[in-house]
């Protein structure tokens, strides 16, 4: 019973953002922002309790992409397209499609599936990423909804923003950028000093910008593994 603990936990992921799912399209993004949080604490326990009981199996890794792909993919893709639809000022050449931009958020689970693919066969992503983490990407959008949904109104540049922003964090999720792991081996400062400084980031950005702070938490993230890999791909100098 206890091997299937770990995919019980990747199980409530699931569960969790299917209920994301539900609430974005009633534009409730604080409580989507809550359940897919939610979600992402049982990714991060399944990880846990797999390695602390020894339980990892096939059906395990197949399980947790399954529910990453809904939990941190079909979930925040939801907010943002209740978010675009909400937009009232497109640029002028865009009007004849103003009923169809909205689901160019969909591209977001889309690229987090690839991603998750691209993971289940790549030997390099144990100790490290390769590319943006699928729950990394739906954390910055869960975050990103809540903070901009009581600002989309009328504002034609935070339409060009959010655009780019979806088709940048898609191509970073299937780029070949190495990203660090979240992962803490042991109870020590030494070793662990990148986790432990995005954990410190992300807990001042919300408590300075609330639940829209996870995003600028997920920013800092992929600013430290863009400066620590250009650190580590300079020759240092004698």
């Amino acid at each position: 019973m206890k091997k299937q603990i770990p995919n019980i936990l990747t199980l409530l992921n699931l569960f969790s953002g299917c209920i994301a799912v539900s609430i974005a399209f009633q534009s409730n993004f604080k409580a989507v922002a809550i359940w897919v949080a939610i979600a992402a604490l049982f990714d991060f326990l399944d990880g846990m309790a797999a390695r602390l009981l020894k339980a990892f199996s096939p059906i395990g890794k197949e399980l947790d992409s399954l529910a990453d792909v809904v939990s941190f993919g079909v979930a925040p893709a939801s907010a943002v397209f209740m978010l675009l639809r909400d937009f009232s000022l497109f640029p002028g050449y865009l009007a004849p499609l103003h009923p169809w931009i909205p689901y160019m958020a969909f591209l977001i689970p889309v690229f987090s599936a690839f991603r998750l693919a691209k993971f289940n066969i790549d030997g390099r992503q144990t100790i490290s990423f390769t590319g943006l983490p699928t729950p990394a990407c739906g954390l910055f959008w869960i975050g990103y909804s809540y903070g901009m949904a009581g600002a989309v109104s009328g504002n034609e540049n935070l339409f060009y923003l959010t655009a780019g922003l979806i088709i940048l964090l898609s191509l970073l999720m299937i780029s070949d950028i190495p990203m660090f792991s979240l992962k803490i081996k042991k109870l020590t400062f030494k070793g662990n000093e990148k986790p432990l400084i995005l954990v410190t980031l992300m807990i001042v950005s919300v408590a300075f910008f609330g639940l829209g702070g996870i995003a600028w938490g997920i920013v800092a993230y992929i600013l430290l593994s863009v400066l620590s890999c250009a650190k580590q791909s300079t020759p240092s100098s004698r």
